[in-house]
Order: C-alpha cells, then sequence, then structure tokens
C-alpha cells in the first residue's frame, strides 16, 4: 500500500530573529531536507514546525499558515505549502 509523500515549501513571512530573513525558503522532499535549495535552518524552528511539515508531506488538509517558531524572543512566521 502506497502513501503520499509530498515536496514541501517552508517559507519566512516574518521574521525578528537574526537566523531568518523574510522571503528565506526551506525545501524538503519527503522527509529530508533538500540543503542545496534551502535557506537556514533552525533546529528551534523546525521543532515548532515539523508536525505541520509532516502532515503537508501526508496530504493534510491544512491552512497554509502562518505558523510560528516558538522562541518567544525572536519570533519568526512561516507559510508551509506543497509544492509541485
Amino acid at each position: 500500500m502506497g502513501y503520499t509523500d509530498n515536496k514541501v515549501r517552508v517559507t519566512v513571512v516574518e521574521s525578528h530573529c537574526p537566523k531568518y530573513k523574510v522571503g528565506d525558503v526551506i525545501h524538503f522532499i519527503g522527509s529530508d531536507l533538500d540543503k542545496d535549495n534551502s535557506d537556514n535552518v533552525c533546529m528551534v524552528a523546525m521543532q515548532a514546525i515539523y508536525p505541520f511539515i509532516y502532515a503537508f508531506r501526508r496530504g493534510g488538509n491544512l491552512k497554509n499558515g502562518p505558523y510560528q517558531c516558538t522562541d518567544c524572543g525572536e519570533t519568526v512566521v512561516f507559510n508551509i505549502e506543497i509544492e509541485s
């Protein structure tokens, strides 16, 4: 039995963090980070939003955003979407 494993794009839409600027993009191909085509990846941010990335990978019916990093002092807001 097969399952959906979409490519996913995560885009920074607001940032108060020195690690991200608006327009930065992170690409996932299934569960793999596409390192060659992604900007910086902060593990605190990924921990906060990865459950949503996973749901998009598996074809969940979610809104594209906003999704926020939990590091309150350095807020970053992301859009997440399936890539074609």
